[in-house]
């Protein structure tokens, strides 16, 4: 799917959701300390959400990143090639995430592909389910991970094993940036 059918298909599905649960622009807009008028723009496919963005968005929903984006992917085969995983790119940041999985509702695990650019920085209020079981796995580059109050410096080959709560951050300090395997594993 590229890149532009994903950003529509993702606005559709994000409207969809504030519908489904009875919200208002408003009253999503209070929740998630987002504008009315970005909304808007969001859910009408004339603006991408950042992944700042789309994080208060899933955390309002209670869905991963992964699960909102796994629905805007078509249901397919168990084996996809890398030509047919959803690729979603935040260009405000630097950020490319990969689906690797294929999109299925049965399974507890998702292998995510991650790159951010050097100098790029991803900043998270809050999980979008907390207490979510994910792993950090650096194929190249350096990583810089913060939660709340700890830090880690991840580097090629290096795993961090974590359960997901409160602020966290991502950064690529160095030249080449980083690029990583994140598995996430729903309850």
């Amino acid at each position: 799917m590229d890149q532009k059918q994903t950003e529509q298909r993702l606005a559709q599905r994000l409207a969809d959701l504030r519908v489904e649960q009875g919200w208002s622009l408003e009253t999503l807009a209070e929740m998630t300390g987002i504008s009315r008028a970005s909304l808007s723009r969001i859910e009408r496919g004339e603006n991408s959400p950042t992944a700042a963005l789309l994080n208060r968005l899933c955390s309002a929903y209670g869905l991963t990143m992964s699960r909102l984006l796994s629905e805007v992917e078509q249901s397919g085969p168990q084996h996809l090639r890398p030509a047919q995983q959803n690729v979603w790119r935040d260009a405000s940041s630097g950020y490319l995430r990969r689906s690797v999985s294929p999109p299925a509702q049965a399974f507890h695990a998702e292998l995510v592909e991650a790159q951010l650019e050097q100098g790029a920085l991803i900043e998270y209020d809050l999980p979008p389910v907390a207490g979510l079981e994910q792993h950090i796995w650096m194929l190249d580059g350096v990583l810089i991970f913060r939660m709340n109050e700890q830090q880690w410096r991840l580097e090629k080959g290096d795993c961090l094993r974590f359960h997901l709560f409160g602020r966290t951050s991502f950064s690529a300090p160095e030249a080449g940036g980083a690029h990583y395997a994140l598995v996430v594993a729903r309850p």
